[in-house]
């Protein structure tokens, strides 16, 4: 088992190089199933999304999944490319695209729920239920508190720069 040492810079943020040391690896090991399913990182996410509820909106996909707009407008021309979904004008608002799996599309549901099952066994092989559970809760927790400093900072930003205008 190799473990990477978080360099002596780092020595004040111990939690926060192994969260980082574990968030390369496991997407790494992502990143190179997916490939073997012909995926970019990032677009198993929005056809996970499309498989619970087909036809969204750019904007709501860009909701659930928490990327920024250029990377799922980039992500989603690539999907449209491979032929895995396609987009189309909203009939209530034109200015929005809606956006459809196509056969191919939902064809990938079964190759990815099987991805992430084998994703999932190879990051808990070593753990109990208990601890992994216990492993969610404090991922969540770390994640909410995280958010919460970072909606925080936003507000901050902007109340400074209303100011200053």
């Amino acid at each position: 088992m190799t473990t990477t040492q978080p360099p002596h810079a780092a020595s004040a943020g111990h939690l926060s190089f192994a969260i980082f040391a574990l968030a390369r690896a496991h997407r790494a090991t992502a990143a190179a199933m997916l490939r073997a399913l012909g995926l970019h990182p990032g677009q198993e996410l929005l056809l996970m999304q499309l498989f619970e509820r087909d036809g969204q909106t750019q904007s709501e996909l860009l909701d659930t999944v928490g990327l920024d707009h250029s990377t799922v407008s980039k992500s989603l021309r690539r999907m449209q490319e491979a032929g895995l979904v396609t987009r189309r004008p909203n009939e209530d608002d034109r200015r929005a695209l809606n956006v459809w799996l196509t056969d191919r599309g939902r064809a990938m549901r079964e190759p990815i729920e099987a991805m992430w099952a084998t994703l999932e066994e190879i990051s808990t092989r070593d753990l109990d239920q208990q601890t992994i559970s216990s492993f969610i809760a404090t991922a969540r927790t770390i994640e909410n508190s995280v958010n919460e400093r970072g909606r925080k900072e936003s507000s901050r930003t902007s109340r400074e720069t209303q100011g200053t205008a």
